[in-house]
Formats: C-alpha cells, sequence, structure tokens
C-alpha cells in the first residue's frame, strides 16, 4: 500500500524534517506513527497525501511512484486518501451534511449518490441526526466524527489521520480509536499520527516511532507480564 524508501524532507532554513525513512504498510494494514513534537509524524503524513514534496528518496502508493507527480495527477492520487486533519478544518458556513458531502461535489458524484453516501457516512459515526446543524453547534468530539466521516465518505482505500485523539478526554480517545478500528476491519488501511502512546501501546498495533526526523523503531509493543 506505502512504500517510503530512504525518503527525506528538508524545509529552506532548517534541519530536515524527515532523514533517510524506509518503511512499508501493507494493504489492510492499521499501524500507528508516534513520536516526540517536531519528530516529523505530520510531514510523514503530508507527503503520502502530496500535500508536501520530498526532498530525495521515493514513495510508492498502490505500487504507482508519487514521489513526484505532475500536478494533474495530484487530485487523483488525493481521491484514494481519506485525511483526517488535528484540527478539523471544518466550514463553519456549512452544515455537517455539506461538510461531509464536499469531497462528492468536488469529485462530481450525482446528487442522489451523494445523498445516499453522506448520510451512510454521518449513520457510521453516529451524527445522522445532526446533518442539519453547523460545526459550532457540536461539541469537539462531534466535530472529529464530522471530520472522519468527511475522510470516509468516498470509501478510500488509504485513512491518514493527524493526532484525531489530541484534543478529547480519555473515553472520547478510546471511543474514536475503535471507530478507526471498525473502517480497517472492512479492509481500509488506517494509518494514524498520535502521541497517546499509553492508549496506542494497548491496542496492540505496529507502532513506527520517529525522533529527530528519522525512524527509530518499528514494531508491535510487547504484551505485559504478570
Amino acid at each position: 500500500m506505502i512504500l517510503f524508501d530512504k525518503v527525506g524532507k528538508r524545509y529552506p532554513g532548517a534541519r530536515e524534517a524527515l532523514a533517510g525513512v524506509s518503511l512499508h504498510l501493507a494493504p489492510g494494514e492499521m499501524a500507528f506513527l508516534t513520536g516526540h513534537s517536531g519528530a516529523g509524524k505530520s510531514t510523514l503524513l503530508k507527503l503520502i497525501a502530496v500535500i508536501e514534496r520530498l526532498s530525495y528518496g521515493q514513495i510508492l502508493f498502490q505500487g504507482r511512484n508519487i514521489s513526484r507527480p505532475r500536478r494533474w495527477r495530484i487530485p487523483y492520487i488525493r481521491r484514494e486518501i481519506g485525511i483526517i486533519f488535528q484540527n478539523y478544518k471544518l466550514l463553519n458556513d456549512r452544515t455537517i451534511f455539506d461538510n461531509v458531502a464536499l469531497p462528492l461535489v468536488i469529485a462530481g458524484y450525482r446528487h442522489q449518490e451523494i445523498q445516499r453516501r453522506v448520510r451512510a457516512a454521518l449513520g457510521k459515526v453516529g451524527l445522522l441526526d445532526k446533518e442539519k446543524r453547523y460545526p459550532i453547534m457540536l461539541s469537539g468530539g462531534e466535530q472529529q466524527r464530522v471530520a472522519v466521516a468527511r475522510a470516509v465518505v468516498n470509501k478510500p482505500p488509504l485513512l491518514l489521520a493527524d493526532e484525531p485523539t489530541g484534543n478529547l478526554d480519555p473515553a472520547l480517545s478510546a471511543e474514536m480509536m475503535h471507530l478507526f478500528e471498525q473502517f480497517n476491519q472492512v479492509g481500509v488501511t488506517v494509518l494514524i499520527a498520535s502521541h497517546d502512546l499509553d492508549l496506542i501501546s494497548r491496542m496492540g498495533y505496529r507502532i513506527f516511532s520517529l525522533a529527530q526526523g528519522r525512524l527509530v523503531s518499528d514494531g508491535r509493543p510487547q504484551p505485559a507480564v504478570g
């Protein structure tokens, strides 16, 4: 699904945000990306979504080289990726329904199909009864679930999430992670950047750890003894 081969990213006038990172995430896998603030987690996700361009190395997505795509190819790559941002990036002047529908409208889906898919996505995250409300009328946890519904509404094979539980309490964080597990169980590949080591260690999935832009470990947490 995703292959990084010695990937690096340098920002002008700054140190390398990523330095020679190599990793592989298989189709249908769920994994976490962790590390200190500034370790390179968000940069890595942005490279996959072609929001940023790499400085060197190579990235393959579904067997296709997306290291330096032509500009016209980028929207087609992004249609295969659902992205959940830490600050949600919801449109406050649009209803919940319209926020979730946006990727489908951009992709040119017919009105009837948009209605069906948006309601299915909102039902999946438990917000079908709030489709006519506006983001400001919802709690932080509900806004995050709207962002999840928008990310999955066009049924992408890959779901990326950048600190999706960063603003949530422990109970809501666990609920959000369970939602990601549900998507993974139906075949969606999931990669989540998170600093909540306690929570992700308990879940038992593969963890990629970054430090100073380098991949320092790759594996599953060890079960507790005793």
